[in-house]
């Protein structure tokens, strides 16, 4: 049953879930209101005690299933699963005010919608099968910030020391042009800086289109694998 298949029970089981996954994440957005009504995050505690309770039964059943035990326990959907209860647990009794970046990992819970959800299934077997051109993508993406970030700097550095003093700095520059995010908080002042900055915006905008190929491409391949099947 926690296993998704074609069954009924399992249908309903894996709607349940992913029911409990939004209405923690929800209730997680709602805790971080300040001024938040005592009685109200009272209810919004029990309510998440009880989400927690029922994706500890499912994290040991799931265990108690598998084949391989460890390898369950150490693979993704199994660390996904335990991150989602593992901070409840560990601030109980302790002051969560000193726990707020544990209290933040339950938000791992919105991914445990991947074990249940046929879709997001299709989209992670694309993401594996392309991802040696990903890979390839990041590398090739990470050195043209470099390359950027050092362009930049030798044509900004002496007009605007203070945004381009090394190649660190001028780090931030390259990867908001090379997304083209343009926040305008730094930018170009010296002729040379800004037909260097045309080039880099034209590149960004190549780079955006790549990943959006790539997966598409692996998409449609994982669709229409699934009718031929």
């Amino acid at each position: 049953m926690v296993e998704l298949n074609n069954s009924k029970r399992s249908k309903f089981f894996a709607l349940f879930i992913q029911l409990l996954i939004l209405i923690s994440i929800i209730i997680f957005s709602i805790e971080t209101i300040p001024d938040l009504n005592p009685h109200t995050r009272k209810v919004l505690h029990y309510i998440d005690l009880f989400i927690v309770i029922i994706f500890t039964i499912e994290y040991i059943l799931r265990i108690y299933l598998a084949r391989h035990k460890l390898r369950f326990v150490f693979s993704l959907l199994g660390l996904i699963d335990l991150l989602a209860i593992l901070p409840f647990y560990i601030s109980i009794g302790v002051d969560l005010r000193a726990l707020r970046a544990l209290r933040f990992l339950s938000i791992f819970r919105i991914f445990k919608l991947i074990r249940y959800n046929r879709a997001i299934h299709h989209f992670v077997r694309a993401i594996r099968s392309a991802k040696e051109e990903i890979l390839l993508f990041i590398f090739v993406t990470l050195i043209l910030i470099f390359f950027s970030a050092v362009g930049i700097y030798y044509f900004e550095h002496e007009a605007q020391p203070e945004y381009f003093s090394s190649v660190f700095e001028s780090l931030w520059w390259a990867v908001i042009t090379l997304t083209t995010v343009g926040y305008g908080d730094v930018y170009p002042v010296t002729v040379g800086g800004r037909v260097f900055t045309f080039f880099i915006l034209m590149i960004g905008l190549g780079i955006i289109a790549i990943p959006t190929a790539i997966i598409s491409s692996a998409l449609t391949k994982s669709m229409d694998r699934k009718v031929e099947k």
